[in-house]
């Protein structure tokens, strides 16, 4: 694809940005058709990696997927439906390269069943996509505040409070007040965006 001149400008937040990049997408901008990758690579990526494929066949399907989005683009009507739809050509693509490797060796009993049970498709859907909007709300604060939550609650084992200060030039008991702020700025972008809060 080649960048459209006198690209409009795209807004990264509220719900109109999928239908704003597919927009450009189908002008024929390459920076369009970036950022709708870079903002569903995640969500790809994580399907196979679900059902138990190797990074290699992950990444082949990975770039299936992103085939079937770049010839089906011109007809996709409800672009807040982008992640469903993503998610159900990801599944759909898992199950027929298991059948494909399975019909060149012997196939165990049940095989494909257990396969298709992993997860119910409204399940594996409905995860996927709150694990999705997890990532976009975490896109969508300050750099200070993402880097925190994510070195507090997801990497392990878990930093102790003076670590992360170190790691980001702040006094040790000022943490637990940007905690706070930061997880209620999280909080706030998960509502807008319709993620499951309990």
């Amino acid at each position: 694809m080649t960048a459209a001149p006198g690209r409009a400008r795209l807004s990264s937040e509220g719900p109109f940005f999928d239908a704003q990049l597919i927009q450009q997408c189908l002008k024929g901008s390459e920076a369009a058709w970036s950022t709708l990758i870079e903002k569903y690579k995640s969500l790809i990526f994580s399907i196979p990696i679900r059902y138990g494929f190797s990074q290699e066949d992950s990444a082949d399907i990975f770039q299936a997927v992103c085939m079937d989005l770049l010839t089906e683009l011109p007809r996709l009507r409800e672009p807040t439906a982008l992640a469903g739809w993503l998610i159900q050509v990801a599944r759909n693509k898992c199950f027929h390269r298991k059948q494909a490797q399975q019909s060149s060796r012997v196939q165990e009993v049940d095989d494909l069943d257990s396969f298709a049970s992993i997860a119910e498709p409204e399940g594996l859907a409905a995860q996927a996509e709150q694990e999705q909007i997890l990532r976009e709300a975490m896109s969508q604060l300050s750099p200070r505040c993402r880097h925190l939550v994510q070195m507090l609650f997801f990497e392990m084992p878990v930093r102790p409070y003076e670590e992360v200060a170190q790691a980001l030039d702040l006094a040790t008991g000022s943490i637990g007040f940007i905690r706070r702020r930061c997880l209620s700025q999280l909080r706030k972008q998960l509502e807008q965006l319709g993620f499951d809060l309990p």
